[in-house]
């Protein structure tokens, strides 16, 4: 089957086929993501990129006979252009250190509402990474606290001038960006920052689509980890 203009091409593997059909739903509600095809372990996992050729992968971290792991670092070896969002119920950061060396550019939490499931596979499919926001908070206070670490290292030498940024970066941002950049260093998906601020869920994604190019950054958590890395936001 030829793929359309602009479509994407999508394969959810997880072993529960009641939660394939509830993501498989969700999905195929946006005009112009395309499923088109299901499988239930590591190897189905395999079969369906060889098959497809999806441009994203949806996919259990924990499955019988080959685990998300396992089939993530074999998948990249045998399609270099299907990106992978890994789906699970871990929110431990070891879990997405070891997704994201296999080879995954996404790791959603399976409590995940629908706005991000649909955000996370638009991000991963232009070319960024995508974790959720819960997690993200997680991974945020590890850097934080390893910045201290080395932050008291530098106090007693002299840092380089090269690992100052320059403050014109966060001076193009308006009042507004910088407080969706706040509200993102502390975790809040999109949808919590809009509620927060009192602006729409589009409104959020706008300010932070301008505060990604301003950064020179891929995604939010590019931009997160620069901003506590130069003291921009505080934790």
């Amino acid at each position: 089957m030829e793929k359309s203009q602009g479509e994407l091409r999508i394969v959810i593997v997880d072993d529960h086929q009641l939660f394939r059909e509830g993501v498989k739903r969700i999905l195929e509600m946006e005009e112009n993501f395309k499923v088109v095809g299901e499988g239930a372990d590591g190897e189905d996992a395999f079969r369906m990129v060889e098959e497809h050729k999806p441009d994203i992968i949806l996919m259990d971290i924990n499955m019988p006979h080959v685990n998300g792991v396992s089939a993530a670092e074999k998948i990249v070896s045998i399609s270099s252009k299907t990106r992978i969002i890994m789906l699970s119920i871990h929110d431990d950061e070891e879990y997405v250190y070891r997704t994201l060396r296999a080879g995954a550019s996404g790791y959603l939490l399976k409590e995940m509402g629908t706005s991000d499931l649909v955000e996370a596979v638009r991000v991963v499919a232009s070319g960024g990474a995508y974790i959720h926001p819960k997690v993200t908070g997680k991974l945020i206070e590890e850097f934080r606290r390893l910045s201290e670490q080395e932050g008291a290292a530098e106090r007693n030498g002299s840092p380089e001038d090269g690992n100052v940024a320059d403050p014109k970066i966060i001076e193009s941002l308006t009042r507004r960006e910088r407080e969706v950049l706040q509200l993102m260093a502390e975790g809040k998906s999109n949808r919590a920052i809009g509620e927060f601020l009192f602006i729409s869920e589009k409104t959020v994604k706008n300010h932070v689509s301008s505060i990604l190019q301003k950064l020179n950054v891929q995604d939010r958590t590019q931009a997160v980890v620069n901003s506590i890395k130069n003291g921009w936001v505080k934790l």
